[in-house]
């Protein structure tokens, strides 16, 4: 998994429009065949302050629309929360990425040579969004019991 956004940016320069109210988000889509359902998340997106994360999650809600519905029972449900999560500004990851800077193991970055030389290059750890992701169906299976 890769994060979207960041090509240019040094670890500083990241920090900084996370202090000005950018973040991490991922979306998820639903393609559904019959019988199978297949829901899945997106790459990690930086959106920086002011940038709107709908409209990023736009693709992948479509995707959900056109070929989400058909799979019985699942398809219908995931594709209502995959629509969901895209609409309301995709999953906010932000803490989990920041926390991965210090931990290890992780899949570094690719980054200039010019941004190794300045900082650190920001890694990520995809079992952590895995994590999340799993955590975060969780609660929506819990809220929609309720």
């Amino acid at each position: 998994m890769k994060i979207i956004g960041i090509e240019d940016l040094t670890t500083d320069q990241i920090h900084r429009e996370i202090a000005n109210g950018g973040k991490f988000v991922f979306y998820q889509y639903c393609v559904s065949a019959v019988l199978v359902t297949f829901k899945r998340t997106s790459d990690v997106y930086f959106l920086r302050a002011g940038q709107h994360s709908a409209v990023h999650g736009l693709p992948f809600t479509l995707i959900s629309l056109v070929a989400g519905w058909w799979g019985i029972p699942w398809g219908p449900i995931y594709t209502i929360q995959s629509v969901w999560t895209n609409i309301t500004g995709g999953r906010d990851v932000t803490p989990e990425i920041l926390a991965q800077q210090t931990s290890s193991p992780a899949e570094p970055i690719e980054s200039t040579p010019v941004e190794s030389a300045v900082s650190p290059p920001l890694r990520l750890n995809p079992d952590v969004l895995r994590r999340e992701v799993h955590t975060s169906a969780k609660r929506q299976r819990g809220s929609l019991a309720i």
